[in-house]
C-alpha cells in the first residue's frame, strides 16, 4: 500500500528521523513545557545538543493518540488495522485502546438517563 507523507521536506520526501527530533519536534515539546530545554550557552563551551530522552512523549505518541481517537469516535477496529499497516485488528486493539479520552462515556450516559427515568417514573 502506497500512501502520502503526513510531514515532508521541501522537496516532498521523506524526513530523516533524527533531524525531525532534533530540529523540530523537541524543541517544540521544549517550547509548551513538556521536557526541558536545552542547557544556555557558555561563552567558550561546545553547545550540547542531546535532548533529555522522552520516549512517552515521541513524535510515535502521534500514531497512538490517532488511533485512539479513532476509535471513540466509533470507527472499525478492522479499518483501523488496515490504514496503520497491522495485519491483525487484536494487535490493533490491544496496543492503542489504552488511551481513549471518552472511554465509557457513552454507556455511563445510557446508565445515567436509565436511572433519572426511573426516578421520575412513578
Amino acid at each position: 500500500m502506497t500512501v502520502p507523507l503526513l510531514v515532508y521536506t521541501g522537496r516532498r520526501g521523506a524526513i530523516n528521523r533524527t533531524t525531525w527530533n532534533t530540529k523540530a519536534w523537541k524543541p517544540a515539546l521544549a517550547e509548551v513545557g513538556v521536557i526541558p530545554p536545552l542547557p544556555e550557552r557558555q561563552p567558550g563551551v561546545k553547545p550540547s545538543r542531546v535532548w533529555e530522552p522522552s520516549r512517552e512523549h515521541g513524535f510515535h505518541v502521534l500514531r497512538h493518540t490517532y488511533a485512539s481517537v479513532m476509535l471513540e469516535a466509533g470507527e472499525s477496529i478492522v479499518s483501523l488495522a488496515k490504514w496503520l499497516g497491522h495485519s491483525d485488528p487484536a494487535f490493533t486493539l490491544r496496543t492503542y485502546t489504552h488511551f481513549m479520552p471518552q472511554a465509557g462515556a457513552r454507556g455511563l450516559s445510557a446508565i445515567e438517563a436509565w436511572f433519572t427515568d426511573s426516578a421520575e417514573s412513578p
